[in-house]
C-alpha cells in the first residue's frame, strides 16, 4: 500500500469509531493541557525573574552582614563604620552606599491607612541602581534633610483616581521604634517611575530617605543593615566578592548578579521540572488508555486485517496503518491540548498575577511529546495486528 492509502484508511478507521477516538483525544488533551499550562507559567516566571534581575546590575554587589545557618537562624552582626571603611577601600569599588532598612511605616490618605517599606540610603544609591527613573522631581542629594523619594504605588495608590502625593507635598510616616510609635513628616522631592513586574512591586511600594535621617528615626546608631556597591568592571566582580569574603569571614552574605541569577535559575528549573513531571503523569494514563482501546480495536477488526492481508497487504502495511491511527490521535490531542493549555495558563496567570510564556517552541514540543506518547502506546497493538496470520484472521468470529 502507498503511504497516502494508509493515511486515508487510518482516517476512515478513526472516523468510524468517533466515540473511542474522542476518549483517546480527551486523555491526551488533558495531559498536554496540564503540561503546557504549568510549563508556560513557570517559563513566564523565569523570563520575568530574569528581567527583574537585569535591574540588579551586572556590576553591582550586595553585602549583607548576616548569614542563614540551619538550626541557628541569622548569624552575624550589623556593620559599623569601621566595616564600611573596609568596604570602601576594597580595590575596584566605584560606588558604595550603606543602607538602613527596610522598615515598615504607615501613612494616611483621605482617611485610608496604607503601609510602605522605608529605607535610608546615600544619594549615590540612585547611581548604583540606575534603573530607577524619576516620573517627577529628582533623586536625593547630599544636602537633603527631612526629604523623601516615593515609589510609584506610594504616590499613586491603585484604588485612588488621582495621585495621593506630588513633588512639594508633605507625607507623614508612622513607625514603631523600640515598641513606641513615632511620626515623622517629610517633604517629597521625587516620585519614581513604576518599576512593575512580579517583584518590582516591592520597589514601587517603597520610599527612600537620607541615610543619616534614617539612622536618627530608627535610632540605629552607627549600625548598617546592608551595603550596596558597584564594581568598576564586570571582570572584577569575582575578585571583589572574594576580597570581601576574605576580609569578613563566613558570617556575611555577598551577592552578585551572577550568583543570584544562578541560584534563582536552579530553583525555577527544579520547579519547572517538578510541575512538568506531575502533569506528564496524566499523559502516561492517557497512553495506557490508548493501548487498551487500540488493543480492543485490533480484536474488533481481526477479519478486516485478514482480508487486507489476503488481497496482498503486507504485515508492514498493517503495522503502519495502526501506527498512523495512533499518530493522528496524538497530533489531534496535542494540538487541541496545547491551545487549551496556553489559554488556561493565560487565565490562571492573569488571575494570580504571574506572567505566562506562550512560545511556539513549547507548543511544538508538547505536540511532539503527545505524538510520541501515542505512537509508543500504539506499538504493541500495531505489532500484534501486523503479526496476525491471514487465514486465522479470516476465521475469527
Amino acid at each position: 500500500m502507498k503511504l497516502w492509502d494508509i493515511l486515508v484508511t487510518a482516517v476512515n478507521g478513526l472516523n468510524e469509531r468517533k466515540f473511542r477516538l474522542g476518549l483517546n483525544v480527551l486523555g491526551i488533551l488533558i495531559g498536554i493541557a496540564a503540561v503546557t499550562g504549568l510549563v508556560s507559567i513557570t517559563q513566564g516566571l523565569t523570563e520575568e525573574v530574569g528581567g527583574q534581575l537585569e535591574m540588579f546590575g551586572s556590576n553591582n554587589v550586595m553585602v549583607v552582614p548576616f548569614r542563614v545557618q540551619p538550626g541557628r537562624g541569622l548569624v552575624g552582626e550589623a556593620f559599623n563604620w569601621r566595616d564600611i571603611q573596609i568596604l570602601e577601600k576594597t580595590p575596584h569599588v566605584r560606588y558604595l552606599s550603606p543602607i538602613v532598612g527596610s522598615k515598615l511605616a504607615s501613612y494616611n490618605v483621605r482617611g485610608e491607612i496604607y503601609v510602605c517599606n522605608v529605607f535610608g540610603a546615600e544619594p549615590i544609591y540612585f547611581d548604583i541602581f540606575n534603573y530607577y527613573e524619576m516620573a517627577d522631581g529628582r533623586a536625593l542629594v547630599q544636602s537633603d534633610k527631612a526629604a523623601v523619594v516615593l515609589g510609584h504605588i506610594v504616590a499613586n495608590p491603585p484604588d485612588l483616581d488621582k495621585p495621593a502625593y506630588e513633588v512639594g507635598d508633605r507625607i507623614t510616616l508612622t513607625f514603631m521604634v523600640r515598641s513606641q510609635e513615632k511620626k515623622v513628616t517629610l517633604r517629597v522631592v521625587g516620585v519614581m517611575e513604576e518599576v512593575g513586574g512580579t517583584f518590582g512591586s516591592e520597589d514601587d511600594n517603597s520610599v527612600v530617605i537620607p541615610f543619616r535621617e534614617a539612622q536618627q528615626i530608627f535610632e540605629s546608631g552607627s549600625s548598617v543593615d546592608y551595603v550596596a556597591l558597584t564594581v568598576d568592571t564586570v571582570d572584577n566582580v569575582d575578585a571583589v566578592v572574594e576580597h570581601i569574603e576574605d576580609e569578613f569571614g563566613d558570617d556575611i552574605m555577598v551577592m552578585s548578579f551572577e550568583m543570584v541569577q544562578e541560584q534563582v535559575g536552579q530553583v525555577l528549573g527544579t520547579l519547572e521540572a517538578v510541575l512538568g513531571g506531575i502533569a506528564a503523569i496524566s499523559l502516561i494514563v492517557a497512553g495506557v488508555g490508548i493501548v487498551n482501546t487500540m488493543t480492543i480495536s485490533v480484536m474488533e477488526r481481526t477479519r478486516e486485517i485478514g482480508i487486507l492481508k489476503a488481497i496482498g497487504g503486507k504485515s508492514s502495511d498493517v503495522l503502519y496503518l495502526f501506527l498512523s491511527e495512533a499518530t493522528i490521535t496524538g497530533i489531534m490531542g496535542g494540538v487541541i491540548g496545547a491551545a487549551f493549555g496556553f489559554l488556561l495558563g493565560r487565565i490562571v496567570g492573569d488571575y494570580i498575577g504571574l506572567p505566562v510564556s506562550t512560545s511556539p517552541v513549547l507548543g511544538l514540543a508538547v505536540v511532539g511529546f503527545a505524538m510520541i506518547t501515542s505512537v509508543l502506546a500504539g506499538l504493541y497493538p500495531a505489532w500484534r495486528a501486523a503479526g496476525m496470520n491471514p487465514v486465522d484472521a479470516l476465521r475469527y468470529e
